[in-house]
């Protein structure tokens, strides 16, 4: 009895342990080992004391702090409480969490309660009692148990695992992709607004000069060709406008999508485009810090490691399934006599079944599994080669953004200067109308320039603070919260990622 005994345990121990998953090793970064320094890349923005970071990477710098305009951190808590893609990602991690559990619930033995009645009639030439019809009532319980001898269930509760862990990766992508589409719609609304002052400014200006060329053609002074150039800037500034105008009410339509409700009328008043003080100064790290730091890199390895999964379970379906059936209950041909002394029964069915022929099925699943690792590996090495390709490209804006604008800002004071000249050049008959036309078109130009270089310069800001991780933590120094953890801001982190983990 003892030797069963211990041919038992050691059955079931190799069982737990038994498994055909490839051991998981991670592909090394098809990437150089550091970002591009040199040339364009080594010039280092302006930094002012209320733009740095001091030495903190993006992951630990929360949203509030990189963005300080008060209207804008309201904009981003209402998006994270209300965007409906967000509610998406956040119901497809519950999805599959449940999807996990219902795999690994397969590990464990079922117990069914049954309760049933038959009724039978035979030939009375084939009754042993010679009665043609029979009856019989059962009451008990069932169990059924496949021994997860090969690991095929272990494996395939593998797979949901990081499945369920690559959905909260993409779910935590997602909420860092809101914070910064709201934050640079939200900047794209006031370029608009900068861009309606400049055009009101030249249509004033335009007006005036229209004016008075209009005045010098009505006294025989002036020439009509003067005229209906002046005439042109006018009505070309009020075109403008009206574009403009249709953009503004547009841009607002978006932000109020992602934010997911009307604008509230509460808002806390907002900053101008000008003042916008975002952290100039990040930290690129090493490209191998994006590894731990980007939902998305950690999304498609979660995904390589389902892939590996799904190959121990596809190996494992070549070995003999085993499985335990059992019965326990009573059963009388009468409802009264079924609790009566002497009605228990019971069954135990014990069946193993071995594949040997199935036109190549298993071969074939085998062969899938493989290539579909393969495919994610691919998917893997690619989502670190577009994210260092994303890093590097926003270092080499940043390192040229303030440049360029610095020479923007001098051509629009040139500009400037050189529409009062033509206008003083033209009103002194030096000049034709046709400079001081120049002169006006160049510097309204050079002015929209000037703004879509600003908001380009904070845009990029926003996408290298993301493209190295940030956006996921509300409070610089608050504890990060799981992958999988509620969207609404200030509600309380749920480790069900951890929990995941250890009952896995």
């Amino acid at each position: 009895m003892k030797r069963y005994s211990l041919m038992t345990v050691a059955v079931a121990v190799l069982a737990a342990g038994c498994t055909f998953e490839p051991k998981y090793e991670r592909p090394a970064a098809p990437v150089a080992a550091t970002f591009p320094a040199s040339g364009v890349y080594a010039t280092q923005p302006t930094t002012s004391a209320g733009d740095a970071s001091h030495g903190r990477t993006a992951v630990d710098i929360g949203w509030r702090e990189f963005f300080a305009d008060p209207r804008l951190q309201r904009l981003i808590e209402i998006a994270l409480a209300n965007n409906r893609d967000l509610r998406v990602a956040v119901l497809n991690v519950d999805a599959a969490r449940a999807q996990y559990r219902v795999a690994r619930s397969q590990l464990f033995p079922t117990l069914n309660a049954q309760a049933s009645k038959s009724l039978q009639r035979v030939p009375l030439d084939l009754s042993p009692t010679g009665q043609t019809i029979s009856q019989e009532y059962e009451v008990g319980l069932n169990a059924s148990w496949e021994i997860d001898f090969w690991g095929r269930i272990r494996s395939l509760k593998d797979q949901a695992l990081e499945q369920y862990l690559a959905t909260a990766q993409a779910r935590k992508a997602a909420e860092i992709s809101l914070v910064s589409q709201v934050a640079e719609q939200y900047l794209q609304v006031l370029a608009v607004d900068d861009l309606l002052k400049i055009t009101d400014d030249t249509l004033k200006t335009a007006e005036s000069s229209y004016s008075l060329t209009k005045l010098q053609f009505d006294n025989g002074t002036g020439s009509e060709l003067d005229l209906r150039q002046a005439e042109t800037v006018v009505e070309q500034a009020r075109a403008n406008r009206e574009a403009q105008a249709r953009a503004r009410a547009q841009a607002e339509n978006a932000l109020v999508l992602l934010v997911g409700q009307p604008l509230p009328d509460d808002l806390p008043p907002g900053r101008s485009l000008g003042d916008q003080r975002l952290l100039t100064d990040i930290p690129a790290g090493l490209p191998s810090d994006l590894l731990t730091r980007r939902p998305d890199i950690m999304e498609a390895e979660a995904t390589l490691r389902a892939a590996n999964a799904n190959i121990g379970a596809a190996r494992a379906a070549f070995f003999p399934k085993i499985s335990l059936t059992s019965s326990l209950g009573t059963a009388s041909p009468t409802l009264g006599g079924l609790f009566k002394a002497g009605s228990a029964a019971w069954t135990f069915a014990p069946q193993v079944t071995l594949p040997i022929f199935e036109g190549g099925q298993n071969l074939a699943n085998l062969d899938l599994a493989n290539v579909q690792k393969r495919i994610e590996v691919a998917n893997y090495e690619k989502a670190i080669q577009s994210a260092f390709r994303e890093v590097a490209d926003d270092l080499a804006a940043r390192s040229t953004y303030d440049a360029q604008i610095q020479a923007l800002e001098r051509t629009t004071f040139a500009q400037s200067r050189t529409l009062d000249l033509s206008q003083l050049r033209y009103k002194n008959g030096v000049d034709s109308y046709l400079q001081v036309l120049t002169a006006q078109t160049n510097l309204y130009t050079v002015q929209q320039s000037l703004v879509d270089a600003r908001v380009a310069r904070l845009d990029n800001l926003v996408d290298l603070y993301v493209a190295l991780g940030g956006g996921w933590i509300a409070n610089t120094g608050e504890t990060p919260r799981p992958a999988d953890a509620p969207a609404t801001v200030g509600a309380a982190s749920a480790p069900a990622a951890a929990s995941a983990h250890t009952s896995g």
